[in-house]
């Protein structure tokens, strides 16, 4: 069953996708929990517990439904419950006769209304996030192998510390990125679980044929079967917060790092386009606009974990307070992630890398980034103590001077006693201090390889279903 529009506002239609808006709009939660309602009844026809004529009667109310239901009427009317599910159980029965009407929401409670139409809605809005990190990942891919050998500045607290490469710094971001995506993977195939144990975790309106009811239930609507009830045992919710929390936080990382190339000082990567990055009063401005969005989705989301995780402690069998924290910011922390994920993924796919930037900045250094490979080579004739210092000053005097590292190692003494001037020149020549970089970006390709063979022949692990 397909929502009905989506939710939107004019700050979430700028940081979140149409699709996703649509994907966790209120009209897709009500659209979930009649599609729940249906296949429940369904379900229980099919083990004879209800008239296959009654199933078929409130089939046709559930899809008569759609798209007719006011959602914030709805929620108006469910206020005196507590929760919408009550007034939508009626709007079905209205439009049945005396003898269906008795089986709409049969054997059931509110909740396990919703929480399965919540874990539908997860499933298909955590879908949309999933393709946007592994887009995203695709793009890192291609960067990190056509720009393997695209030397740049790795920075620690901000400054320029040691060569790396601009592939090597690509490949870091698709580990993560693939890291990311493999645990939202997991969580969506094997831990979204129908829900369906009447008002404690019995079933007891359904006599014995509770658990076959929900194992039916679940197979009608593709959810995993739990063992048990989980009214309030929310790990399953717990651990879809957190992966939708890593997977922004990956995202971000992206992005973040995408803003910071772009600053005008440093002016090593910028994203292209069309009328894209200006400023309303500034003509020369080229903002990296889809990475500042991937930020601002990034930092919305750990508050939102925070929530969910939180509303883990309920009370005895059903929550009094913490189940209905969860409806929003469930909604909300899906619509964040899948925001920094599509952003990101937009922002690498328009990104253009700027080689002479990054090899102009490392040049103004004046070679100081490579005091530790010619201390580590000076280290076996001078000593590691003696070596380090006489580098040390020779960088201090370089940078004051604004002259160069060998340029000052080659006036020392003890130094050109045992060095060459040609053999201080290379070593302080950024491509020959890149260690393992190569096969470090060849390692995360082919990880990444593997993973991707991996999805399209289907071997993640599917639960139960």
């Amino acid at each position: 069953m397909e929502a009905s529009g989506a939710t939107t506002s004019l700050f979430e239609t700028i940081l979140v996708p149409d699709e996703l808006l649509a994907a966790t709009s209120d009209g897709a939660f009500v659209a979930a929990m009649l599609e729940v309602e249906r296949e429940l009844a369904a379900a229980e026809a099919e083990l004879g517990l209800i008239p296959p004529a009654a199933a078929t009667a409130i089939a046709s109310a559930c899809d008569g439904l759609l798209g007719q239901l006011d959602p914030a009427e709805l929620g108006r009317a469910g206020r005196a419950a507590g929760n919408p599910v009550p007034p939508l159980a009626r709007a079905i029965g209205e439009r049945l006769d005396g003898e269906a009407e008795a089986y709409v929401h049969f054997g059931a409670t509110s909740q396990d209304i919703l929480d399965s139409a919540s874990m539908l809605v997860a499933r298909r809005a955590g879908s949309l996030v999933l393709a946007a990190l592994q887009r995203c990942a695709s793009s890192a891919a291609a960067l990190a192998a056509g720009h393997r050998s695209t030397v740049l500045a790795g920075r620690t607290l901000l400054q320029q510390a040691l060569p790396t490469t601009f592939g090597l710094k690509a490949a870091g971001w698709l580990v993560a990125l693939d890291g990311a995506a493999g645990a939202l993977a997991a969580v969506l195939e094997e831990r979204l679980a129908v829900q369906l144990g009447g008002a404690v975790g019995t079933a007891a309106a359904l006599g014995g044929a509770g658990p076959a009811v929900a194992a039916a239930l679940a197979a009608r609507l593709g959810l995993a079967e739990p063992v048990l009830a989980w009214h309030t045992d929310r790990t399953r919710l717990g651990e879809l917060a957190g992966a939708l929390g890593v997977a922004a936080g990956a995202a971000g990382k992206v992005a973040l790092d995408v803003v910071l190339l772009a600053q005008s000082e440093v002016g090593e990567a910028y994203e292209s386009g069309e009328g894209r990055g200006g400023s309303s009063t500034l003509p020369h401005k080229r903002n990296p606009v889809s990475a500042v969005l991937a930020v601002a989705g990034a930092r919305r989301a750990p508050p939102l974990v925070a929530s969910l995780l939180a509303s883990m402690l309920q009370e005895h069998e059903r929550a009094a307070g913490s189940w209905h924290a969860e409806w929003e910011a469930m909604g909300e922390l899906l619509r964040a992630a899948g925001g920094a994920a599509s952003n990101a993924a937009d922002s690498l796919e328009l990104l253009e890398v700027v080689p002479a930037a990054m090899r102009a900045n490392l040049e103004a250094a004046r070679g100081v980034l490579l005091a530790e490979a010619v201390m580590i080579d000076l280290a076996p004739d001078l000593g590691r103590r003696r070596a380090h210092e006489l580098v040390e000053a020779a960088a201090r005097r370089a940078v004051e001077r604004q002259t160069t590292l060998s340029e000052e190692l080659a006036g020392e003494e003890a130094v050109v006693a045992v060095r060459s001037p040609e053999r201080l020149d290379m070593l302080c020549d950024a491509s020959s201090y890149l260690g393992a970089s190569d096969e470090l970006i060849d390692r995360a390709l082919a990880s990444h390889a593997a993973g991707a063979a991996s999805a399209r022949r289907g071997t993640h692990r599917e639960g139960s279903r």
